[in-house]
């Protein structure tokens, strides 16, 4: 069992909250584009998460989560104190930063939370970081502050698009130029280790699984036409699941 040792709602709207997860292991290997899956229960699905933050010291690991399906918005009820089931990680290849010396970070709205340790850490590293972050609307905005300490230069800005459909014109502006762009992607995952193959994304032609292959890759290479095809494959599913009140629990499960 993990402890929740901090939960914290990020924005006015309350639709990002950020918990801060009691897990030593996860805490002594975690890197910057890591990610971590958790299940609230033995009942409960695997989501996979971006490692937000850790504190190797205290041993915890923080991930921030959007309520969006069904187990996101459970894990929202779940209080400073409470423990979850299960927190493995770290998985993935963490962000490859040798050599660089001039970067432009970029996140949209939830995917803040993925680019903020990776920008986090190069601006540590002495990198000259520009952070862009894109969002529907004044009241969902997170991380403004810890952002502007981790970048040279900040800029925050609102979008309509989703964020998949946000990395694919990324890629089309900077193609032109020839402008290395990397991005972290979060496709359908269930083990997390290579063997369900679910996470499969086509990069240069060739099928790669974002869990141990990623989450980063080129930008210009992904086919993002299938990415965003298979990311829709489960919508109704995902929408039935998230209007699901169980009548014994009430929808929570977690003790």
């Amino acid at each position: 069992m993990y402890k929740v040792v901090t939960k914290r709602f990020l924005n006015d709207a309350k639709t990002i909250c950020l918990f801060e997860i009691e897990a030593p292991l996860a805490a002594r290997h975690a890197q910057a584009g890591q990610f971590v899956i958790f299940r609230l229960d033995e009942q409960g699905e695997r989501v996979p998460v971006s490692v937000a933050d850790w504190d190797r010291e205290k041993g915890t690991v923080s991930v921030m989560v959007q309520a969006a399906g069904r187990t996101t918005k459970m894990l929202h009820t779940v209080e400073q104190g409470d423990y979850i089931s299960d927190f493995v990680g770290p998985l993935g290849r963490a962000t490859e930063m040798e050599g660089l010396k001039k970067v432009c970070v970029v996140g949209g709205g939830v995917g803040c939370a993925i680019a903020y340790p990776i920008a986090k850490e190069m601006h540590k590293r002495g990198i000259e970081v520009t952070f862009i972050g894109g969002f529907r609307s004044a009241d969902i905005v997170i991380l403004k502050d810890e952002l502007k300490e981790a970048s040279d230069k900040l800029i925050m800005c609102t979008d309509d698009g989703t964020y998949g459909e946000m990395m694919k014109f990324l890629a089309d502006v900077t193609r032109p130029y020839g402008i290395s762009t990397i991005i972290s992607l979060d496709p359908i995952m269930v083990d997390g280790t290579g063997m369900c193959g679910g996470c499969r994304v086509i990069v240069g032609g060739e099928t790669k699984f974002a869990c141990v292959d990623g989450p980063d890759f080129d930008a210009h290479q992904v086919d993002f036409d299938s990415l965003l095809k298979r990311a829709a494959f489960y919508k109704d599913e995902q929408d039935r699941a998230a209007q699901h009140i169980c009548k014994m629990t009430g929808g929570k499960r977690n003790g």
